[in-house]
């Protein structure tokens, strides 16, 4: 048995995910470690296939002040002593960390209890967590180093991707917790993409959903706006260019479904890593980069009519594997003999 742990966002949380439909096509037993703080505990507290679920009351470090530091750690080493004993009670033979502040306690516990440590790094720019653990952890995966690792990526992604070639549906995306810049350009270009007979989709956030319904209808366009879907994969599927955050897992994702984007990273992003994950794919021609600091609304609008989405989806499958995750299991059992 294994414990997957990590979370906090629901970019590291899909790839624990990814981890957990790999193990149990692998029949692998698996225990879950995350924090009731963030979204672990919507994503995970009914998942039956794990064997046990532990929701521990962890809290981030790194936007602490000093004496906050201090606490922090403290009342993580009391949580890393815990986990200890989760791990002897399921005699847990590897932990596997997908990084976020949830992945602390676990990934300390494993540390003390001499247990191997597996680490997944989601983003470009690595992580303050991860960054410390990695002289610990036996394996050390990653899409943007030099020993790469296929990103983990929900089948269901890679089962809804087409070929695109002709611009009649964008998708708006700010990730399950809004964007409120991406929100308003939308809006803004609305009227334009309408005129243009461009239909829209509008992943929007909880906070602004009801200002974003109120905000079309005023407009007189009928638009597909959602704060949260478990089914984002069919909504990627009706879309021919998505404008969207740079998180790892949704700009993987989005290579997946084969979908063109033109990425607005959150410019405050730890490290800038979201425009750092997004230059993976613009060096190699893949998709267009716009910063919010230097917004430029016209030249935004030439790049939306004007890229070659043929090109780029027919380039973005080979991005991504579809086995990422029974590929970083694979060497687990490889090193602990499970």
């Amino acid at each position: 048995m294994i414990a997957l742990t990590g979370g906090g966002t629901g970019g590291h949380l899909s790839i624990v995910n990814s981890l957990l439909q790999s193990a149990s096509k692998q029949n692998l037993e698996c225990i879950y470690i995350g924090s009731e703080n963030g979204q672990d505990k919507k994503w995970f507290e009914n998942q039956i296939l794990f064997k046990a679920q532990y929701f521990l009351n962890s809290t981030g470090v790194v936007n602490q002040n000093k004496l906050g530091k201090i606490r922090a750690l403290s009342h993580i080493l009391k949580l890393a002593f815990e986990c200890k004993k989760i791990f002897k009670n399921h005699k847990i033979k590897a932990v596997f960390s997908v990084g976020g502040y949830s992945a602390a306690p676990a990934s300390f516990g494993a540390i003390l209890a001499n247990i191997p440590l597996f680490i997944h790094e989601q983003n470009s720019k690595k992580g303050s967590l991860n960054t410390l653990l990695k002289p610990f952890s036996k394996i050390f995966f990653s899409a943007f180093e030099e020993n790469f690792c296929p990103y983990p990526v929900d089948e269901k992604f890679f089962q809804n991707a087409r070929t695109r070639d002709k611009l009649e549906t964008i998708i708006f995306l700010g990730g399950s917790q809004g964007a409120n810049f991406i929100n308003k350009l939308a809006l803004e270009l609305a009227p334009i993409l309408h005129q243009n007979k461009i239909k829209i989709i509008h992943q929007c956030g909880k906070n602004d959903l009801e200002f974003c319904k109120k905000n079309y209808k005023n407009l007189d366009i009928e638009a597909d706006v959602f704060d949260f879907s478990k089914n984002l994969e069919s909504k990627m599927q009706k879309a021919d260019l998505a404008v969207s955050r740079a998180g790892a897992s949704t700009l993987f994702e989005l290579c997946a479904n084969e979908l063109p984007s033109i990425f607005i990273p959150y410019p405050y992003a730890t490290k800038n890593h979201q425009f750092f994950n997004a230059k993976f794919l613009e060096d190699k021609n893949l998709c267009k980069i716009f910063t919010e600091k230097d917004f430029n609304k016209a030249l935004f609008l030439e790049s939306i009519f004007k890229l070659d989405l043929k090109f780029i989806s027919q380039n973005l499958k080979g991005q991504v594997s579809p086995n990422a995750a029974d590929f970083m299991l694979k060497r687990l059992k490889e090193v602990v003999k499970l």
